[in-house]
């Protein structure tokens, strides 16, 4: 596997490293020890999937609140996602900066996206299928979210957004989320 850093402190974008012969391709998608030895949690407490029909699907951008914090693994399985990141830990140099990144169902890439960091994305095919590790269970108290278009961020979407939640349209701008 090899981690590439982001320009988001402690998220970092992983590269299967496939061994491949007449059969296919072989690659470890998950490593308790090379995420440890960067100081990555490897802690992972649930498992979920997202499906999207639809290109143009946006989810996001989600993230819980201390102390319910979660670190984040996220593969496309299936189809094409611009996944996108940003920082909104309050102690964070980065404040604010984010990231995107497009995962494929053929480049294999992964995210790894640490706590105290939103995570979004727009689907740029039809039936999309995500897959997540999670570090956290799901409290629905602690969850929150910023808007995908908030000009706090300034985030480039490279395509039109045509489906969206009632919820994440509504986010709050930043600096005024609950």
């Amino acid at each position: 596997m090899k981690f590439i850093v982001t320009p988001v402190p402690g998220a970092f974008v992983v590269d299967p490293e496939p061994t491949g012969d007449e059969r296919g391709l072989f690659a470890r998608v998950w490593d308790r020890k090379e995420l440890a030895a960067r100081g990555l949690s490897t802690a992972i407490e649930q498992c979920s999937v997202s499906f999207n029909p639809r290109r143009g699907t946006l989810r996001g951008m989600h993230y819980q609140a201390p102390p319910h914090g979660e670190t984040k693994m996220v593969r496309c399985t299936r189809g094409a996602v611009y996944d996108v990141i940003i920082d909104v830990r309050a102690d964070s140099a980065a404040r604010r900066r984010w990231f995107g990144i497009e995962l494929t169902a053929e480049n294999r890439r992964m995210l790894y996206i640490p706590k105290g960091v939103a995570n979004g994305f727009l689907t740029l095919k039809d039936d999309t299928e995500v897959y997540y590790q999670i570090s956290a269970p799901y409290v629905a108290d602690a969850a929150r979210g910023v808007r995908w278009n908030d000009p706090a961020f300034g985030i480039v979407w490279p395509e039109t957004v045509d489906v969206i939640s009632e919820r994440d349209r509504r986010y709050p701008n930043f600096g005024h989320e609950s």
